[in-house]
């Protein structure tokens, strides 16, 4: 029987974790790097679509990942009056869930140690060689037959092999948090309506991610000081959002402040090394398919080396297949954020028409019903 391929697999978030499943799944052993002491990602809420529910489904995380998660059937736009400019509903045979972040990485996580992943937490990883060696903070190489480089838009996995081809912080950010649904929310028993509602260049959306708990989102100009501050300036929202005065207030002193970031690559791999998620292909959150990519990609990777035994071979029919689809993703994602630097009526103007428009629509919601390789 030939000797298991052996793969290190840097981060511990999407990425990295969906890799990790997928190659256990196809025969490899696998380690996992995560610098933290724990598994505990960035943000607060998700949405997975079809596309990325399919890839769970795949790996064995599914029902762990939405158990009481809301089916998210309905988004509502709103502008600064919190007048509705448009509405679009979900087809009922595309599922759609807003979920913690952190339940989905749990889910993953546990998947990973059933398909028997090691991860070592505490562990940093600072560089490779195009060879399969992994250069540790700790001084330590390893050799692997693949390693994943999944740690994030600041990749030192990524950098030490210069693949960068552009990098650029985009004019917008977020702050992003859990609150607790009040009596009333919980009452109303509607978790599947989410509001995206501007007023100038601020934006909240509010989304239910289980039974007790919403994801709020507060996004806005990088330049905005007074906005992107935390904890929040709770004046300076409630003066733009009169309407959710008691939400605001609620948010405490949680959040950070993330400006966005786009990234794009001369080449997805070198050598024995595969670059995936944010480190290849960040993208600012406005279609919700930053995970949704990482964990198609990190699939497809599993499966195209399955499929081919030459590594270099695997590796650019890997990139030359899901690539397109990703590149689709990031032109989507950063058009529709483009309107935050406009002034309020011709963004009000395109939000409506954008809402309204089939062609938008079905630009916007390609990546979801993408049927990904491998499941």
């Amino acid at each position: 029987m030939p000797e298991k391929r052996h793969a290190e697999v840097v981060g511990g978030g999407f990425a990295g974790l969906a890799a990790a499943c997928a190659l256990a799944k196809h025969g490899w052993s696998v380690r996992v790097h995560e610098r933290a002491d724990q598994l505990r990602p960035s943000g607060a809420g998700i949405y997975i679509y079809e596309n990325g529910l399919r890839v769970l489904e795949t790996l064995g995380a599914y029902d762990e990942a939405v158990q009481g998660a809301p089916f998210a059937h309905t988004r509502e736009m709103r502008d600064e009056n919190n007048n509705v400019l448009s509405v679009h509903r979900w087809d009922p045979s595309k599922r759609v869930f807003s979920i913690k972040r952190q339940q989905v990485i749990t889910a993953l996580a546990n998947a990973a140690r059933r398909l028997g992943v090691e991860i070592a937490l505490g562990s940093e990883a600072i560089g490779a060689t195009p060879d399969g060696t992994l250069v540790m903070a700790d001084g330590r190489t390893l050799k692997a037959d693949l390693i994943v480089a999944g740690d994030g838009v600041n990749s030192k996995i990524r950098d030490s092999l210069e693949l960068v081809a552009k990098r650029r912080a985009l004019p917008d950010g977020a702050i992003r948090v859990l609150i607790d649904k009040t009596p009333e929310e919980i009452a109303s028993g509607d978790g599947g309506t989410t509001i995206e509602n501007w007023s100038g260049s601020l934006r909240i959306l509010y989304t239910p991610v289980s039974p007790t708990e919403v994801y709020i989102a507060l996004t806005m100009l990088d330049a905005d000081k007074r906005a992107t501050q935390t904890p929040i300036d709770k004046d300076y929202w409630k003066k733009a959002f009169p309407h959710w005065s008691d939400l605001i207030d609620r948010i405490g002193d949680q959040g950070r402040y993330d400006r966005f970031e786009y990234i794009r690559l001369k080449s997805w791999s070198s050598g024995k090394v595969a670059v995936l998620g944010d480190a290849a292909h960040a993208l600012p959150p406005n279609i919700g398919q930053g995970a949704g990519c990482s964990m198609m990609n990190a699939l497809a990777l599993a499966v195209f080396l399955d499929r081919e035994p030459d590594m270099a071979k695997a590796l650019t029919a890997w990139e030359r297949n899901e690539r397109p689809m990703t590149e689709h993703t990031q032109r989507i994602s950063v058009f529709l954020g483009l309107p935050t630097t406009w002034p309020s009526p011709l963004r009000r103007a395109f939000l409506t028409l954008a809402g309204k428009s089939k062609w938008m629509v079905a630009q916007r919601t390609k990546t979801a019903r993408h049927v990904p390789t491998g499941t």
